[in-house]
């Protein structure tokens, strides 16, 4: 967003949280030349306050709240069956964070149903950080669901009002879903409803250890979107989705944000994948040996 303003000379405004986020995303929206607000607090906290800056001075907000960005957010499940030669897998997986892609994807196949271009539509598997599982937590425990677009309003202010009296923040390594108050909650249950999903949290750790497998198979992706795999580790462990599946894991972002967390797991030996350096003296025949 920051090089699209720059480069047709818009300006650009981005809030973040005060030490919670990405650097490989700030590190762009600094050299793109955006004005950049740290707000004191997390990304919940920025969410309310760009939406009410946005509607107080009339700027454009461009967030997954926006749904031109949700509409643009479902071509992801069109390229995904046009890989597979139109053919609609089993399974999606997908990390959830503020819901938009959830949301997207399951509005994509709605009406690609709806539109006869379909048969059926796939299950959808959303997978939350255990430090920010509020999805998990309210279909799982509080049985929120869509019901036909009578979402039981009181149960989401319920918690949300727990979260608050409990001055909860979320935390996970996972930055991208580090959010507790997600603005799509409704259109996501509506994807739950229409793709028969199913919703669980994982822990950093499992996260962390699925990051390290992914790249052990030449693929990179950010913390958030290894949750994928450690979700659908659980999965076919508890027989909900069987082997001979087929399975779309949606990786959602780039593979340099959070390198802290990818660098710290390898050097501090901190999983089953760890890959650390090795330290070697500055001497030709002790660094042929390691290589041998």
């Amino acid at each position: 967003m920051a090089l699209y303003a720059h480069s047709c000379g818009l300006m650009c405004t981005v809030f973040i949280g005060s030490g919670r986020i990405a650097f490989g995303k700030l590190s762009q929206a600094m050299d793109y030349g955006a004005q950049t607000i740290q707000i004191q607090g997390d990304f919940d906290d920025c969410m309310a306050q760009v939406q009410a800056v946005c509607t107080e001075l009339g700027l454009y907000l461009l967030n997954s709240l926006n749904p031109f960005r949700l509409e643009g957010q479902k071509t992801i499940m069109y390229r995904i069956i046009e890989a597979l030669g139109w053919e609609v897998p089993d399974w999606i997986v997908v990390p959830g964070g503020n819901l938009g892609n959830s949301s997207a994807f399951g509005k994509a196949f709605l009406e690609l149903k709806q539109l006869g271009l379909i048969d059926g539509v796939p299950r959808l598997v959303i997978v939350n950080a255990t430090g920010a599982d509020t999805l998990a937590d309210l279909v799982n425990n509080k049985q929120l669901v869509w019901n036909g677009g009578n979402v039981d309003q009181q149960i989401i202010d319920d918690f949300y009002a727990d979260l608050t009296a409990r001055n909860f923040s979320p935390h996970t390594c996972a930055s991208a879903i580090e959010i507790s108050r997600p603005v799509n909650l409704k259109k996501c249950l509506r994807a739950i409803d229409v793709c028969n999903g199913v919703v669980l949290a994982v822990t950093d750790e499992e996260i962390c250890d699925a990051k390290a497998l992914i790249g052990k198979y030449g693929l990179g992706c950010e913390p958030a979107s290894a949750a994928t795999i450690a979700g659908l580790k659980h999965l076919l462990a508890d027989g909900t989705v069987g082997k001979d599946e087929r399975v779309a894991c949606v990786l959602t972002g780039h593979a340099l944000k959070d390198p802290n967390v990818t660098v710290n797991y390898h050097k501090d030996k901190l999983g089953q994948f760890s890959n650390a350096p090795v330290e070697a003296p500055n001497d030709l025949a002790e660094i042929i040996k390691l290589i041998q």
